[in-house]
């Protein structure tokens, strides 16, 4: 709802680059945030977090280690956001590069700051309450920071672009000031040796994540752009942040569960699956599999809340038709099927390579997310609109 009234302010309008940077700071919550709910459940469950000092050294290791990521990957996003922009266009702003970057790069650190310490604290009281972090840390990640970071995005981009006219040194300070905290960061992050290693090694999948979710970005403002598709703008989060939130928790639990027969690249029972079939992901009887078919399940009824809630509140352009109902369902089932299949498949294969799952794969599989979901509704909306389903004024 809240991206369907963005969509008309002016920064969205006269920057529309600003639409390339939605699903690569929204999947940076998956590259981070979800990255870190999955470390520390991990931890939580094998007994790393149990005394005040070890909690204490994994928490603040974990935080500096996540605003470094933020703040770089930030950065990184909003140069891809100009130059996606910039390539269709062929017409480039230095005054709405330094928007973008400014914008992208404070959204990124603020929204990794107040969203780590909420999974800290979620994981804590869920480990105090008896229940398992996989399950809840990282689906309150996702979901808090779709909204958090929209927020963040939408009220700085807002704030700095009014500041464009008068005070032009603002955006490049502002810039300047969350790079200039860098060092600050890793040498916190470093004394750690838990985080030291990701500091090292962690980026690959981050930035490689934030590319593939820029890619989804540049899909969201070439429709939502066109008259046409504008009440794509409205269901894009939803199908991303389920889609996510579903392939995070049964990625997480893959983790946790290859993680209690030993370390990565160790354990016999774990071999590579070079390419598992369907039916071993789906219908085996080990609890991995079982999980799948509980989380493909969620897709349909938790859609059509969603759909419902979205339609009783005016929001959004598009009419709720069968037909429309029919196409967003077979997209956001098939999303959901594909990942959960690439989990089973991208966890395992991790694990025999001496990789952590838990560092490596959730940034991957949200950024998939971003893309599968963003191209499948984009598919789905253009086929409506070739066979006449064209009703686009709800809520306009």
């Amino acid at each position: 709802l809240f991206v369907s009234t963005l969509q008309h302010w002016d920064v969205f309008k006269y920057v529309t680059e600003v639409f390339i940077l939605v699903p690569a700071l929204l999947g940076l919550k998956g590259n981070l945030e979800m990255t870190l709910a999955s470390r520390l459940s991990t931890a939580a469950n094998i007994g790393q977090m149990d005394t005040p000092k070890e909690l204490w050294r994994m928490i603040t290791g974990n935080m500096a280690l996540i605003q470094v990521q933020a703040t770089v990957v930030g950065f990184l996003a909003s140069i891809a956001a100009v130059i996606f922009g910039w390539i269709p266009d062929g017409h480039f702003s230095i005054d709405h590069a330094v928007l973008l970057c400014a914008s992208s790069v404070a959204t990124a650190f603020i929204a990794s700051l107040v969203l780590g310490l909420i999974m800290i604290g979620v994981i804590i009281g869920s480990r105090k309450m008896g229940i398992n972090p996989d399950n809840v840390a990282t689906p309150i990640a996702a979901s808090l920071g779709d909204l958090i970071t929209l927020a963040l995005l939408s009220g700085i981009s807002w704030g700095l672009y009014k500041e464009l006219e008068s005070k032009a040194y603002v955006n490049p300070l502002v810039c300047a000031f969350f790079i200039a905290l860098l060092p600050i960061w890793i040498i916190i992050a470093k004394r750690n040796a838990a985080t030291r290693e990701v500091l090292y090694s962690g980026w690959e999948p981050v930035i490689i994540a934030m590319a593939i979710s820029s890619v989804g970005g540049l899909i969201l403002d070439r429709t939502v752009s066109d008259p046409n598709f504008a009440g794509m703008a409205v269901f894009t989060p939803v199908i991303n942040g389920v889609g996510g939130n579903l392939v995070a928790v049964q990625a997480s639990r893959i983790s946790t569960y290859l993680h209690m027969s030993g370390m990565p690249g160790e354990s016999s029972e774990t071999a590579p699956r070079k390419c598992p079939s369907p039916c071993s992901t789906f219908f085996g009887s080990d609890v991995n599999s079982r999980s799948a078919r509980v989380l493909f399940l969620l897709v349909v009824p938790g859609h059509l809340v969603f759909l419902y809630t979205i339609n009783s509140m005016q929001g959004g352009h598009t009419t709720l038709t069968l037909i429309f109902i029919v196409f967003y369902m077979t997209a956001a089932l098939l999303q959901v099927l594909i990942l959960l299949y690439i989990a089973d498949w991208m966890v395992h294969w991790m694990w025999s390579r001496d990789l952590d799952p838990d560092n490596f794969s959730i940034p991957y599989l949200t950024a998939l997310g971003d893309l599968i979901g963003t191209g499948l509704l984009a598919l789905s909306f253009h086929i409506l609109w070739l066979i006449g389903d064209r009703d686009s004024d709800v809520g306009d």
